[in-house]
């Protein structure tokens, strides 16, 4: 969904001529998918989930997305998604770029 998300983007931006066709970067921080979408493994875990990963291995073949790894403690999503610790939410807050508003 990510992948289609990132793809509709790209398209919007490039219409509106913001930017050339770039490839986007996509991190994840769980191994299986990148694994499945660089190289398809045809095997029972995998056999019906496999329908699912066509696009996005599409995209990396055409070269308009590659898929990087992304430690858990390093994902920026996870700040507007999930609980967390405030040392994790503090962490994740100053590496967006957010500040304290000043009055």
């Amino acid at each position: 969904m990510t992948a289609c998300q990132a793809q509709w983007i790209n398209m919007l931006l490039m219409e509106l001529q913001l930017v050339k066709d770039e490839k986007m970067e996509l991190k994840i921080d769980s191994k299986s998918p990148r694994d499945l979408a660089k190289h398809p493994v045809a095997h029972g875990r995998s056999k019906h989930i496999e329908t699912k990963f066509y696009f996005l291995r599409d995209q990396v073949n055409n070269g308009k997305l590659e898929i990087k790894h992304c430690k858990t403690d390093e994902q920026i999503a996870d700040l507007l998604t999930k609980p967390l610790k405030s040392s994790s939410f503090d962490y994740l807050k100053k590496k967006l770029g957010m500040t304290e508003a000043s009055n």
